[in-house]
């Protein structure tokens, strides 16, 4: 919803919004913004008034957004990141991005990928910060619950774009040690396969090796990826992973293991997408770690 169109709102008092959200309470978003509280609750009465209904519920330790308020929300943090990024450009000669970034990730992703992208975006560009959210569930870029998602799904919401995405066959991957005590054209069903547990065990791997093995039990489950990957490493079992990653130069984490000789048929592809809210993507911090991405899925094509 076009809140700052519809209602023709202030920044100045959407700020103060942002402030209270942030701080968590008008007391502590009174102290931030160096200005009265009275004055901070008087305007926050007044946009609310103007919007039409409560922005926060008042509690003894602080304020919570009410529904209306997070609706408002993200158009709010959109504006004042535009805010923030004319200031800087207005108050230098040489204007270098910065700020916050958040990427929500797949744990394996966040983990081989993303992390140590990091650090390359550090050592070029200090003033800017990666919130990395690592988890299987896909976070609301229009709530916005971050400002870039990898994902394997391509997003079907208009709001959202794909700026990147690179494919990658999936194949079966174990330790050295366990390789070894395969016999010769050992197929699917005489892996002891390492596999996702309860909440994710309906995830796409877990499915696929179902439908492909009878009364399909794994040998070992975990909700954590790297508990996987740790278990793959000392000998448990097998597990899918992305051929792409093996080769990506510079991935330790794939070195202990190694590709078995297994196919998994022609429909074993997987797609990793880099997406973005459109009100997000010019932003020059956040358009910096998508080039920084871009350059990281170009080497591992």
């Amino acid at each position: 919803m076009g809140w700052e169109n519809e209602l023709n709102l202030r920044w100045d008092d959407l700020k103060l919004f942002v402030a209270v959200y942030e701080q968590g309470s008008l007391s502590g978003a009174a102290r931030a913004l160096k200005l009265g509280q009275p004055t901070l609750s008087r305007r926050i009465s007044e946009l609310e008034e103007a919007v039409g209904e409560a922005l926060f519920e008042r509690q003894s330790q602080g304020a919570v957004l009410t529904a209306t308020g997070r609706r408002l929300l993200p158009a709010a943090q959109s504006m004042a990141e535009w805010a923030n990024e004319a200031e800087l450009h207005a108050s230098k000669q040489t204007y270098l991005p910065q700020g916050k970034v958040r990427i929500a990730a797949p744990p394996g992703i966040a983990y081989q990928v993303v992390a140590p992208l990091a650090a390359k975006i550090r050592k070029q560009h200090p003033q800017i910060q990666i919130e990395v959210l690592s988890g299987v569930a896909v976070l609301n870029l229009a709530r916005g619950e971050a400002d870039l998602s990898l994902r394997s799904e391509k997003p079907n919401d208009d709001d959202l774009i794909c700026v990147d995405e690179v494919v990658s066959a999936m194949r079966v991957y174990a330790s050295m040690a366990y390789a070894k005590k395969l016999l010769p054209h050992s197929g699917l069903a005489d892996l002891d396969w390492i596999c996702w547990a309860a909440p994710y065990a309906e995830l796409q791997v877990n499915q696929a090796l179902s439908a492909q093995i009878p009364d399909f039990k794994p040998a070992f489950t975990s909700d954590d990826y790297n508990v996987q990957i740790a278990a793959c490493k000392a000998g448990v079992g097998a597990m899918i992973l992305p051929q792409v990653l093996h080769h990506y130069a510079g991935l330790r984490v794939m070195d202990e293991l190694q590709e078995l000789d297994i196919d998994l048929g022609p429909t074993a592809v997987g797609s990793l997408f880099v997406v973005c809210h459109k009100r997000h993507h010019r932003l020059p911090k956040v358009q910096l770690v998508i080039d920084f991405i871009a350059k990281e899925f170009a080497a591992m094509r």
